[in-house]
């Protein structure tokens, strides 16, 4: 049995000292034909230049009293939902994401996670437990690394999309563009890669530049692709997916 189911099954849970970063209350992109909200977990290992969350990058321990709020919240509008989604930061960073998601789960509600797959063991041993999974795809190979500002990565996120494909849990595949980072080719020999290993449900998302982790990535970069063109690319790329759109 597997420590979450473990968890699952106690009686006493013990004190969750998850770092909440921020909650969206409703969020209908976050978990596809569920009504969610988000529970955003502070602290990421990677520093990708375009992310637009970067005050949820550094790591802290969290309070009791933090994960406490969020149970009341979910508790009193459980009636009104139907899903939680756990992001950040990265939220398997945290050794307490499998005891919130067994609370969640106790509830009767559905769970999801966004994640970049840093931590293929703590995502394994999630998977049974999870109803769906958002992984954010860097870049190929080592510009994975590139993307991310830290190196090995992507080597420990292949073995989580491997897990992943072969869990048969509901998930999406998606890649944040920043024209800093990519080149129109780079990006579609990225996404026949993805379709290659097996990924069906695939998003392209412009990344927001109002602020961003390194500031030279708020600034326009010369020559790059219209929208347009990224909206073509997902065109021609149609064929070798269930699922392909750019999510703006």
């Amino acid at each position: 049995m597997s420590r979450l189911a473990t968890i699952i099954d106690s009686v006493a849970l013990p004190t969750l000292r998850l770092p909440i970063a921020g909650l969206d209350a409703a969020d209908h992109r976050a978990f596809p034909g569920r009504r969610a909200c988000v529970i955003y977990l502070q602290g990421c290992p990677l520093r990708c230049g375009y992310c637009e969350n970067p005050q949820m990058t550094t790591p802290r321990r969290g309070s009791a009293r933090e994960w406490e709020t969020i149970h009341r919240f979910l508790a009193e509008r459980r009636e009104g939902l139907e899903a939680v989604v756990f992001s950040g930061g990265e939220p398997t960073l945290h050794a307490g994401l499998d005891a919130a998601v067994a609370e969640v789960k106790a509830m009767g509600l559905a769970v999801g996670l966004h994640t970049a797959g840093p931590y293929p063991e703590r995502l394994a041993a999630l998977l049974p437990h999870l109803d769906w999974v958002a992984l954010d795809v860097k870049g190929r190979g080592r510009d994975f690394d590139r993307v991310c500002g830290r190196t090995g990565i992507w080597r420990r996120h292949v073995r989580s999309l491997e897990m992943l494909l072969a869990s048969g849990v509901a998930h999406e595949c998606r890649t944040t563009v920043h024209w800093q980072d990519f080149g129109l080719a780079d990006l579609e020999r990225l996404a026949l890669t993805l379709a290659d290993c097996g990924v069906r449900r695939y998003v392209l998302q412009p990344a927001r530049t109002d602020q961003c982790l390194d500031p030279e990535y708020c600034r326009p970069v010369p020559g790059a692709p219209s929208l347009a063109a990224l909206d073509a690319l997902v065109r021609r790329l149609r064929p070798h997916f269930a699922h392909i759109e750019l999510r703006h």
